[in-house]
């Protein structure tokens, strides 16, 4: 069993920060990769960072380039989304996710469907 742990959202104002912290534990044999997506009421899910855990490679959406950086903790299965210059349509459940190198991907890291385990999501809302 695989568990994902969410913390640090919540509220902030408009130009504020925020940093996100996804630990995994379980029985993952290997990972492939981290990464967070987030959905906001009457959207879509969509990708906004990715981070391999084989090569460091990094991978943002461009609405947030510039402002979020995405890092690791290989040591603690955990991943990590400083938020900057937050702005109100980053409001938004945000979800961390896991890539299993067993499932054998290595690209296309923006999308969700290779992505095996999720966690239950956190609030971000960015409001004055």
């Amino acid at each position: 069993q695989v568990q994902l742990v969410e913390s640090g959202g919540g509220l902030v104002q408009p130009g504020g920060s925020l940093r996100l912290s996804c630990a995994a534990s379980g029985s993952i044999l290997k990972i492939n990769g981290m990464g967070w997506f987030r959905q906001a009421p009457g959207k879509e899910r969509e990708f906004v960072a990715a981070i391999s855990w084989s090569t460091s490679s990094t991978y943002l959406t461009d609405s947030v380039k510039g402002r979020f950086t995405i890092s690791r903790d290989n040591a603690k299965n955990t991943v990590y989304l400083q938020m900057n210059s937050l702005k109100p349509e980053d409001t938004a459940v945000y979800y961390c996710a896991v890539r299993d190198y067993s499932d054998g991907f290595r690209s296309g890291f923006s999308r969700d469907s290779t992505y095996r385990y999720w966690g239950q999501g956190t609030q971000v809302t960015v409001s004055s």
